[in-house]
């Protein structure tokens, strides 16, 4: 099966191009059938390709495709790698993504963009997957740039709404200040290894390489991971693209976009071990990143704010992971975070969907997204209720859930290589668990908060919208024990499989430590106590006490409405950056654009136009003159042959 890998990439591409094309002509039933179906023909493709590998223990496989480019000594081919990483997320991005196309089929029936809408999402994990199976970095940059724009198509997807297409532009800019960084490595690492393909440039000896070159150019990778990867401080594009429609937001947040630079940074294993102090900044920004998110997480009303800022902080977290060596516990916590962040936000979009419904029908314009206008929705939603109940839990890292297994791999990493990240991964995770089930609690316990009259208009989902819920969450409950910790000293109750599959890959850059049931066990305890009282906590705040949040700002105290306006960051950037950058271009725009660009080719203009005004004379008419003229102009010719040029 390796062999047709490339039908992989291709069926999704075919689905947009059909969409596209067709878009005016196809009833909704087959565009929903062109869009779901490519995408569950490359899943199914993609199973079998793992299963193949799967048996052949793991061994790589380079499918060429075409030759690409040769010029010089640049030889890039078109080919595809598949190796335990990328079949690993070629499941992720069609697996997930497959079952947000049909969540997508009921969310999105009555908008008349639905098939401009598939063929987006289908170009969007086209674009993934070609990140993920290029057999080089030019490759997958093409991906790279390729889910940037598709996020700024879907995130702008309702063009007509002027905030939603400034989000996207946002997107979009502070994706290409990453990529610019991104595309600077990839010319040092050619300069210095004479090649872009992995093979050559990850198994070159880097030993040859100058250590403050290699710091370079990992560091020009990260800051293109920082980018993608909404970490500190390119990470505000990611809660504004909140915009598009909800699928979207659980495409970029769970299978595609923001898994782009955590895929990255671990294909490139090899250099980032080799660069010690980009791995201590990679962890350093994570962890940073992880607290940030989640300080401001704790007081967002909009449901799906909160999940955007848990995002963040769960990024943050990764690359802390990676940061410490751990590079197979942070694709492990990138693969159950799929499964939870999908479920979570495809939950929230059920909720919007069943209050969006209610408040239309009886005119209400209460904000759909709003926690504080929800409350009791279990009652009307169960299925929803319990499936997000489940992301949460998950989430929240409460055993035998899989968001347990995975962030406790990456805290028990970072408490190997450093006390002080670990105890502050730690406390991370305590506020995720907080403004977690602030969320659940606001929006599924106690009395419905909103208009009276759309209470009796709310009803469950459809089994579109319910259906990829249970697949998802089965998925976020059973994943942890893919990741089964080892311990050295006590009989393990199964494999560590994660790890033993990435082997190959990350076997040697991965940091390792023995883990003694007596010291990793007791941590394990310790943690599940603090998340079991930090539930506690949460549920004597919010549904005991009833608090609720604040009405508006002027109800908040000076640290709430701090943290409620994310630390003004969003203004520090427009203060710093966006005016100088405006008034600055706008200064260009009077002086230079207006007085010289435009001085120059006008000058140039009245210039021609003077000559011509008086070359007009010579035109007289009289064949006198213009013999005169030939005379006088052969005898200057002939001057010039006889005293000047000789």
């Amino acid at each position: 099966m390796s062999a047709y890998v490339w039908l992989v990439p291709l069926l999704p591409l075919l689905g947009f191009a059909l969409l596209g094309g067709l878009n005016r002509v196809l009833p909704k039933a087959i565009a929903t059938l062109i869009g779901s179906g490519s995408v569950l023909l490359s899943f199914i493709l993609s199973l079998l390709i793992f299963l193949e590998l799967k048996g052949n223990h793991g061994a790589t496989v380079t499918v060429p495709v075409l030759d690409w480019i040769k010029a010089g000594g640049i030889d890039v081919g078109f080919s595809f790698l598949i190796d335990p990483l990328s079949s690993l997320f070629l499941l992720i991005i069609t697996g997930v993504g497959f079952l947000i196309h049909v969540y997508s089929s009921a969310y999105m029936a009555d908008d008349d963009g639905y098939r401009r809408f598939f063929a987006y999402l289908n170009l969007f994990v086209f674009f993934m997957l070609l990140l993920v199976l290029g057999d080089n970095f030019l490759l997958m940059f093409v991906g790279w740039e390729g889910v940037g724009l598709c996020s700024y198509l879907l995130v702008g997807f309702w063009f007509s709404n002027d905030a939603y297409n400034a989000a996207a532009r946002k997107a979009f800019v502070m994706n290409r200040i990453g990529d610019l960084a991104f595309i600077l490595g990839m010319v040092l690492i050619f300069w210095q290894t004479g090649s872009l393909r992995y093979a050559d440039v990850l198994g070159a000896d880097l030993a040859t390489i100058a250590p403050a070159m290699l710091t370079t150019i990992t560091l020009l990778l990260f800051i293109g991971a920082t980018g993608k990867s909404a970490q500190l401080p390119l990470y505000t594009w990611l809660p504004d693209a909140m915009a598009g429609p909800t699928p979207v937001s659980a495409l970029i947040h769970a299978a595609t976009m923001v898994t782009a630079g955590i895929y990255m940074i671990t294909r490139a294993n090899v250099l980032f071990a080799a660069a010690p102090f980009t791995m201590e900044l990679i962890a350093a920004v994570g962890l940073a990143t992880a607290v940030l998110g989640a300080v401001i997480g704790l007081f967002q009303n909009d449901i799906k704010k909160v999940l955007a800022y848990s995002t963040v902080s769960q990024l943050g977290l990764m690359f802390l992971g990676l940061g410490v060596g751990a590079f197979s516990a942070a694709v492990f916590h990138v693969t159950t975070h799929a499964f939870f962040k999908a479920l979570l936000f495809l939950g929230a979009g059920s909720v919007i969907h069943a209050m969006h419904h209610a408040l239309h029908a009886v005119h209400s314009h209460d904000d759909a997204q709003d926690m504080r206008h929800m409350g009791g929705l279990r009652r009307y939603m169960p299925v929803t209720a319990l499936t997000m109940l489940i992301g949460t839990l998950a989430i929240s890292g409460v055993p035998p859930l899989s968001g347990f297994f995975s962030k406790d791999e990456i805290v028990g990493h970072a408490l190997h290589h450093s006390t002080l990240l670990g105890v502050l991964a730690i406390a991370t995770s305590m506020l995720t668990v907080f403004y977690m089930f602030r969320m659940w609690f606001l929006t599924f316990s106690g009395g419905f908060r909103g208009n009276r009259e759309a209470q009796s208009h709310l009803h469950e989902s459809p089994v579109a919208i319910t259906g990829p819920l249970m697949i998802l969450a089965v998925l976020a409950a059973g994943a942890g024990f893919l990741g089964w910790p080892q311990f050295k000293d006590a009989t393990n109750f199964l494999p560590n499989w994660f790890e033993h599959w990435l082997k190959p890959v990350v076997g040697k850059s991965q940091t390792h430590f023995n883990m003694t049931l007596g010291h990793e066990g007791l941590h394990m305890v310790l943690i599940t106590a603090l998340v079991l009282v930090m539930i506690g906590l949460t549920y004597w705040v919010y549904v005991v006490r009833g608090t609720r949040p604040a009405a508006s700002e002027a109800d908040m105290t000076g640290l709430q409405r701090l943290i409620y306006n994310k630390f003004y960051v969003d203004e520090l950037y427009e203060m710093l950056v966006t005016k100088p950058l405006d008034g600055l271009s706008q200064f260009l725009g009077r002086m230079f654009d207006t007085r010289v660009l435009d001085g120059v080719v006008n000058g140039a203009g009245r210039v021609v136009q003077f000559l011509s005004t008086r070359a007009q004379t010579l035109q007289t008419g009289q064949i006198s003159f213009y013999l005169f003229g030939m005379v006088v102009s052969l005898a200057g010719m002939l001057i010039i042959w006889k005293f000047i040029w000789f």
